[in-house]
């Protein structure tokens, strides 16, 4: 018997093996140990595309999976975070030139609320009407890819790099680009949260068409 499964018995915990969701081809990312199934939901697992990928080209891309589900020995999770690396941002700042950045919140296809953050490194520097014509081609850009995607394509976009690409090909028109990137990608609602927010707050207009009936 195994020194882990000893333990397991000693002190009623068990191992569950966290597994990504099948749009990363349901790659192991760890284990994780509990007393009961249900303490394992809702924790996070932090891993790098290249792990994921067996590729340290993409080291430099954090990604970050939630529990959603578990089975008898495994945990299944579901995506929520694609972040580049402060040191990989760091390196592509250049004295002289421009940093543009978006901080943009759209909504899938299928109901997903997602905040997306592209930012363009420029050859020199550029002024401030040009630097907002490249932010209005980025919030424009994405806000495009969203109406088009559900949030898995829209991940798969970003991870893969053809968002940026697309912002880049739009934007070098407006002045020269270095390079363009999506520093974060973040789930912030999924179709039953945003749904609850939409009954709420229609709740909430009622009561205020009522109170002012009531006040005439």
């Amino acid at each position: 018997m195994s020194e882990r499964s000893v333990s397991q018995q000693q002190d009623g915990k068990r191992w569950y093996t966290v597994q990504a969701p099948e749009q990363f081809d349901r790659a192991e990312l760890g284990e994780t140990i509990a007393e009961e199934p249900q303490q394992v939901v809702g924790r996070t697992i932090e891993t790098t595309l290249g792990d994921i990928t067996d590729d340290a080209g993409s080291d430099n891309t954090k990604l970050t999976f939630k529990i959603d589900d578990v089975g008898s020995d495994t945990a299944y999770t579901e995506f929520i975070k694609h972040e580049l690396t402060r040191d990989y941002l760091r390196s592509l700042v250049r004295r002289g030139a421009s940093k543009t950045e978006a901080n943009i919140t759209v909504v899938t296809t299928d109901d997903y609320r997602v905040k997306i953050q592209p930012v363009a490194f420029t050859t020199k520097k550029a002024d401030n009407s040009q630097e907002h014509a490249i932010r209005r081609v980025m919030i424009d850009l994405v806000e495009e890819a969203a109406a088009e995607r559900t949030f898995e394509e829209l991940a798969d976009s970003v991870i893969e790099g053809r968002l940026s690409s697309a912002i880049y090909g739009e934007a070098k028109q407006i002045y020269p680009l270095r390079r363009v990137e999506v520093t974060k990608l973040e789930l912030e609602a999924r179709p039953e949260e945003l749904a609850e927010e939409e009954a709420t707050a229609v709740d909430v207009d009622e009561d205020d068409i009522a109170e002012d009936v009531a006040d005439d």
